[in-house]
């Protein structure tokens, strides 16, 4: 039989005696009871993580593009937080790899909670996300518009928290003056956190994204004409992802 690891309990981080069971302890590690630790899941977090490098690498010797097909996905995992499906954050190693003047965008349905949280205070990696307003989309307690940075970090972070049923249109205009906010920093490398959660028809959300729309970004994110590393996060309509990533790839990649 097969066994896993579900926390039952959740520390806020004021709680901080920390016990020396790990069952117990889980929940000082997890946010929510939806990741479980299994057999395998190191293994399969590691490879992700060396799937978002090798990626960095290809950028490093001179590609200006490269899409690291992550599974299982990253950016809701910190530093020493996992949650939402993510074990190690993909996108944040990748950057950190890559080195200073690292720009990142995640576009995915739901906020990258845990990029934010890693790179908060650093003004040389500033992250931008465009997400579902946290007042109705997971993981509701971060991605409001107020979390800018903080110390040296200060207006190195912004959210864009969209209401339901954005369109193509609309979300083009966010990621417009969400570009603007990415040049300022004139970034050497761009790493895109793709969750495709914004399609029309995921599950999981409840913007109003086409396949043509996810063309259109892709296109606009390849006119910034900076070596791009694109990782993959979330998207769970099955049968219409390969056309989604498709779609997406098809303009960064003609831009």
């Amino acid at each position: 039989t097969s066994s896993g690891l579900i926390p039952y309990t959740f520390a806020t981080r004021s709680m901080n005696h920390i016990p020396e069971d790990l069952v117990h302890s889980a929940g000082h590690y997890c946010f929510d009871p939806q990741t479980p630790i299994v057999a395998g899941t190191y293994r399969a977090a590691r490879s992700s993580a060396d799937c978002a490098l090798t990626g960095a690498d290809l950028l490093l010797s001179g590609e200006r593009l490269a899409y690291a097909l992550c599974r299982p996905p990253g950016h809701h995992a910190s530093r020493d937080l996992y949650g939402g499906y993510c074990y190690l954050n993909n996108a944040a190693i990748a950057a950190e790899h890559l080195g200073s003047r690292v720009a990142i965008i995640d576009i995915d349905y739901h906020h990258g909670n845990g990029t934010q949280a890693i790179f908060y205070d650093r003004p040389d990696i500033p992250f931008v996300s465009i997400h579902g307003d946290p007042d109705r989309a997971y993981p509701f307690f971060s991605g409001a518009p107020s979390e800018v940075g903080a110390g040296a970090g200060v207006a190195a972070n912004r959210n864009y928290a969209l209401p339901a049923d954005v369109d193509d249109d609309a979300y083009l205009k966010i990621l417009s003056a969400a570009i603007s906010f990415i040049l300022d920093f004139a970034p050497r490398h761009l790493v895109v956190s793709a969750g495709f959660d914004i399609y029309e028809d995921d599950p999981l959300g409840d913007f109003r994204i086409t396949e043509k729309g996810l063309l259109r970004i892709g296109q606009a994110l390849g006119d910034l004409d900076v070596p791009t590393l694109i990782v993959q996060e979330g998207g769970y309509d099955t049968g219409k992802l390969g056309n989604c990533v498709r779609s997406f790839l098809s303009g960064i990649e003609t831009s």
